[in-house]
Parts: C-alpha cells; structure tokens; sequence
C-alpha cells in the first residue's frame, strides 16, 4: 500500500462518521484553476483578506501558485473533516487548533511546522501566546492566519439607554436588565440557534466563571464523568432560565448566522445585545458602518458570576485560526506552502487588510497600526482583552475531538430549546469521553 492510502485508511477509522458525503453544496470559484497546491478559505467578513494574499503571492510566484476555493463555516467543517479523511484535503489546511488539530496530529495528516518556527523571522511574527495554539506535543503544526478572536457581549447603547441601563457587570444584573428589556418590549438577545456553535460561548463563559478553568481542563483530560460537574449543571440551568426569561429574540432557533441575520437584529434595534465572536463587529462594519461611526455599537466583558471561582478576565473564543500543511500533499505543493507560510502570513499587507476588515492581527508590536486604524478603542480592547486574559478557552466544539465537538452541538441546542434536562446533558456528554 502506499503512504497515501495507509494514510487515507487511519484517517477514515478515525474520524468515523466524518468520511459520510458533504450534500450537493460547492464552493465559490477563486483563484486558480487545475493542479498545484490548493486552499480553502471560509466565505464572510474576512474572505477578501485571504483573497487579497493569495493573489499577491499567486502573482509574484506564478511557479507556485495557489487555487482558493471558498465555503460557509458550517458546510466547511464538514468537507474539510472528510477531505483529510480521505487522504484529499488541500493543501493548506484551514483550522482552529486544538483538539480536531491533535486528531489530525494522530492520524500523521498534517505536517511538522517546528522548524518554520525556528526561523526567528516566523517565530517573532506572532503573539506567543497565540502561536501557542498550533502546537501539539511540543511541536508546531499550524501557525496562526487570523485574528485574534475574543467572544464578549456587543450591545446597542440606543437600546440601553431607553431603559436607562450600564453593561452589566454580573450575571444577577444582566438577568434583572432582561426583565427590563421584555418590559421595553425589546428582545434582549439575538443568537444563532441554526447554526449551533453560537450557543457554545454561553455554556463555556458560565462554566467558567462558575468552576474556573478546571472544569473544563478536566473534560479535555477525559476525567470520569467530568461534564457532571457541578458547575456543567449549573451553568445549564442559568441557560434555561435566561431561555425561560425570554431573553433571547423569538423563533431564535431558526435564525443564521452565516447571513448575517443574527447580528442585524441588533444594529436594526430589535435586539439589545449579542454574545459573540468579533465577526459581528465585522458584520456590522461591513452592513451598517454609520452605526459604528456614530458610537451605537458598545461591547463588554461576560460578567462574573457571583460567589464563582473563575476570573472575570478569562476569555471564550478562538485565538486565531490556523494554517497546517496536508501530509498527503506533494512535495513540490507542500514547498509552496512552506514558502507562503515563511514569507507571505501576517505580513504588513495582510495586517492592514485584516485590520481593515475589523480583525485584530495576532501579530507583535500591533500598536502603532492599530493607533492609525479606524476604530482604535475597539482593536485596542480587543487585543488587550486576549492579552491580559489569565485563560483564553477555545471553543468547545474545536476544543474537544471531532465526535466530541459534533455531540456537544446537538446537546447544547437541545438546552436552549428545552428538550433534555441538564441532568440528561451531562449524561450523553459523559459517553463520549470514553469514545
């Protein structure tokens, strides 16, 4: 056999129900067509970043071009997790670290970066911290190709100043806002319930700020029955209650986000807040601009719970997002790629665009450029909320392993919508740490 379907084969018995088909939905064309090294992107707020680099190197590297194909977050996850399956991912594969990144450690389907990083011209490009969350094992698998992604609460302040309201600073005066905010007949909370992993910041913030990082420490360890504890349970119940309080807008299940629609309830005023990634303030940005120039937009921290053990510093999201190099690549294809990683990711056109964008770079000495961007308050709280962060948590669904994360997707909604207990939660959630 040769190591391509060696590969294929280990990969196809680890990612299990991954390998099924990906419905009939295809990418947007892009860059260039046929053979060669190939990437995928995901389409949005920050496609035309990753757009802009590839067309820059594709022109000054006709030899080693790049063809970027470009998909929806959702439909992505999908087909990449069966592409790598299957020995046929792209070249540079696009990711968030963690535990989907360790699975594709495991399985030999991603390359050895550690020596790009030995470069000090790679090396001293990105936030340490950051950077930290390509590596598995001690060694360097994906370097950083985003930016800095802290989910906190974007909130209108038109909305909160016709209840007389102040971002609240714990979870008791947020539950009392939402009661105010029903009376103003407006909806407290716009999310995503479609999409899934929109929900996900809300358990993660809860249990941490209830249990403190340990809890889940213990779940990524696989402790024995570590999603019954006690502050899994609690931070469910909170959930339910903030559902049974209508704080969330209505029909809340089925709204997207990928459209943009979750956010625009709250620049259109029927929703005072939202719990998000900073591709809502991108969305707004690109959507409703003057709604940001003119000082509606404010954000804050997720409060403290009180009597919890967690930092009201730590941080939900994702530190960035990543590039690995496909091991079932050609050698000729993964030359390019390590040639694009060492002279093109995060460079000074690529920070400008990001920034542009309403994306915080995850690079050193960001200040200067952030000083001359158009929302210096913003970037700045953004980058220094990562920054001064005690733990920075990555999403839970790319925190755990693939059968893992797609289980605490279904569970989670199944929370919101009131359909298991959070007793029941904690059970299906238990089966998979031995899975």
């Amino acid at each position: 056999m040769s190591r391509r379907t060696v590969l294929a084969a280990g990969l196809a018995a680890l990612f299990g129900g991954a390998m099924t088909g990906c419905g009939t939905s295809g990418p947007k064309s892009g860059g260039t067509a046929g053979g060669g090294a190939s990437v995928w992107i995901l389409s949005g707020v920050t496609e035309q970043a990753f757009r802009n680099s590839f067309t820059g190197w594709n022109d000054a590297h006709p030899d080693q071009r790049f063809s970027v194909q470009a998909f929806a977050n959702d439909p992505y996850k999908q087909k990449v997790r069966t592409a790598v399956g299957a020995g046929q991912a792209p070249t540079l594969i696009y990711g968030w670290g963690g535990g989907v990144l360790d699975s594709y450690v495991k399985a030999g389907a991603v390359e050895d970066l550690s020596d790009l990083v030995a470069d000090p011209h790679v090396k001293n490009r990105f936030i340490p911290s950051i950077a930290a969350g390509g590596k598995i094992g001690g060694k360097t698998y994906a370097l950083p190709n985003n930016g800095i992604k802290p989910v906190m609460v974007y909130y209108n302040k038109d909305l909160f100043r016709q209840i007389g309201a102040e971002p609240p600073k714990t979870w008791d005066e947020l539950m009392s806002q939402v009661a105010d905010f029903k009376r103003a007949k407006i909806a407290p909370f716009t999310v995503s319930g479609q999409a899934k992993w929109p929900l996900l910041p809300w358990l993660s913030y809860l249990m941490d700020r209830i249990g403190g990082p340990r809890v889940l420490n213990d779940i990524l360890a696989g402790k024995h029955k570590a999603w019954s504890d006690p502050a899994v349970t609690e931070a469910n119940e909170k959930i339910q209650a903030l559902v049974d309080a209508g704080g969330f807008v209505d029909d809340f299940a089925s709204i997207t986000t990928d459209s943009g629609a979750d956010v625009a309830l709250l620049y259109t005023g029927k929703a005072a807040m939202t719990l998000a990634l900073p591709s809502a303030y991108q969305t707004i940005q690109q959507a409703d601009p003057k709604f940001i120039e003119s000082g509606k937009l404010g954000y804050f921290p997720f409060p403290a719970v009180t009597g919890g053990k967690g930092d009201a510093d730590d941080v939900v999201g994702n530190p960035s997002n990543y590039w690995s190099i496909s091991a079932s690549a050609s050698d000729a294809d993964k030359e390019a790629a390590r040639a694009y990683l060492k002279n093109a990711l995060l460079n000074s056109q690529y920070v400008g665009d990001l920034l542009k964008e309403g994306n915080v770079p995850p690079v050193a000495d960001l200040g200067p450029r952030i000083a001359k961007s158009s929302d210096p308050d913003y970037f700045t709280a953004v980058y220094h909320m990562a920054a001064k962060a005690p733990n920075f948590a990555l999403s839970l669904d790319q925190a755990l392993g693939p059968k893992a994360g797609d289980a605490v997707l279904t569970n989670l909604q199944q929370i919101f919508l009131k359909e298991i207990t959070p007793e029941k939660f904690a059970a299906n959630m238990n089966a998979t740490l031995s899975g």
